[in-house]
């Protein structure tokens, strides 16, 4: 599996949209927030897309989990990002915890949850990846980063 980062302006929305129809972009937007913009990309997309976002202290992941499953039911979403300066794989488990029409009892480092609700689901599966400052990781599965490149839509790093 190769997934790509994208961390681009949003005056580039239109070149993010022409590669995440060719690529399975992970997009991250540098100067606004990024789920407005993919939001902005509906009936653009082909190809699913990811969001690569950044939780903390002023956007937990409990809020992560909201707009990420209000953006899945606008764009074709497939993968999530989440950044944090610390604890990135405990904050990924509370969103991942929050993808479901469940009820949410779930407590770790960085949330307790008791009788949460974030409905509705997201339309189709999506896999939430930690990032720990150099890899992805979802489970086992891990993705070590690559080439970095510039281009006309931003700054793209591999992930392999």
């Amino acid at each position: 599996m190769e997934l790509v980062r994208l961390v681009a302006a949003l005056a580039e929305r239109d070149a993010a949209v022409r590669l995440a129809n060719e690529r399975t972009v992970l997009f991250r937007c540098t100067d606004a927030d990024t789920v407005v913009v993919a939001a902005s990309m509906s009936g653009r997309l082909t190809q699913p897309l990811g969001v690569w976002l950044v939780v903390g202290e002023s956007y937990p992941a409990q809020l992560a989990a909201r707009d990420v499953a209000t953006l899945a039911a606008l764009v074709p979403l497939r993968h999530v990002v989440i950044e944090a300066s610390s604890l990135s794989r405990e904050h990924a488990d509370v969103v991942r915890a929050l993808l479901t029409n469940d009820e949410v009892n779930f407590t770790n480092a960085v949330a307790t949850l008791a009788g949460a609700f974030n409905r509705p689901a997201p339309p189709s599966p999506l896999t939430v990846w930690s990032y720990d400052g150099e890899r992805l990781v979802d489970g086992a599965r891990v993705l070590s980063p690559g080439r970095v490149v510039t281009s006309a839509a931003g700054e793209l790093t591999d992930f392999v």
